[in-house]
């Protein structure tokens, strides 16, 4: 089992996490259960599946959760465009977290290569077709 406090993209994804808890802080009361709501539970998922990953037994189930962390960083962008074209954020609250969640992707990608499951001796299976 892996401590995932010790990962430099847990530590950016925590950060951000807590930077888009402050940046929807003013969202409309309407978007309390809406876009808000969406916008931080999608957030909070990419730091809980890295930690759900390091406490799992293998490399090959912690690339499945740094792909499902992914997923959700993939998502987050989504809708922090969506919140800033609604007008829920201004420009440079959109560009720090979207800057933000951009290397949070970035550095994921870079993990999934590390430890992305290893063939077995070295042979590729190949669909028959």
């Amino acid at each position: 089992m892996r401590d995932y406090r010790n990962l430099k993209v847990w530590t950016k994804a925590h950060r951000l996490t807590l930077a888009v808890y402050t940046g929807t802080e003013n969202f409309p009361k309407s978007e309390l259960f809406g876009l808000r709501s969406q916008i931080r539970r999608a957030s909070v998922s990419i730091e809980a599946n890295l930690a759900e990953g390091c406490g799992r037994r293998s490399d090959g189930e912690l690339a499945r959760f740094v792909q499902i962390a992914m997923g959700s960083g993939a998502e987050l962008s989504c809708h922090l465009l969506l919140a800033k074209d609604l007008g829920f954020m201004n420009e440079t609250e959109y560009a720090a977290l979207h800057q933000g969640t951009s290397e949070v992707l970035r550095m994921l990608s870079a993990l999934s290569e590390t430890v992305k499951p290893r063939q077995r001796d070295g042979f590729k299976l190949r669909a028959k077709g």
